[in-house]
């Protein structure tokens, strides 16, 4: 059994993000391809992003999300809705400031629409380096702790040389 699924639905513009297991860096690529369709749709207006079936969640998967909440805010000036139930992921996306770019739910959606599981992408060594420090860099924008958290890894990752 994979240890990981994004599931997605969309209806007006409004899109409906599911993630189930392990959301790590292996999925950065997916993530940000997925990131800039949905941004890139003229109909975009916000995103609901479900994490009740979360088992974990990396800090570029965080700087993903806080990416498309910065892009549907600006789109429609609504802030979009993130639901976590699970009390260890929200205390981690409270403290990224995460509950200034999104409506933060602790309780279940009770009904979504049919979604549509996304295939996963392969992507380089490059590819997900790229990703990684561009998430990275959103979550430093966010706060000043982000900024102390993260300062290290982005530099690093600035002057890594190209696989």
């Amino acid at each position: 059994m994979v240890g990981y699924k994004i599931l997605q639905a969309e209806k007006q513009g409004i899109y409906v993000l599911k993630f189930i297991g392990e959301i790590r860096l292996n999925l950065c690529c997916t993530l940000d391809n997925l990131v800039d369709s949905i941004t890139l749709d003229p109909q975009f207006k916000t995103v609901v992003i479900d994490l009740t079936e979360t088992d974990i969640i990396d800090s570029t998967t965080l700087g993903l999300l806080a990416k498309i909440a910065m892009a549907a805010q600006k789109q429609s000036h609504f802030l979009p809705t993130l639901i976590s139930t699970n009390p260890d992921i929200t205390r981690i996306i409270t403290s990224m400031g995460f509950n200034k770019i999104f409506i933060i739910l602790r309780e279940p959606a009770s009904r979504i629409e049919e979604l549509e599981e996304i295939p996963v992408l392969r992507a380089s060594e490059q590819d997900v380096r790229d990703k990684v420090l561009d998430a990275h860099k959103v979550l430093m924008g966010l706060n000043k702790q982000n900024r102390e958290e993260f300062k290290n890894l982005v530099r690093a990752l600035e002057f890594e040389e190209p696989g």
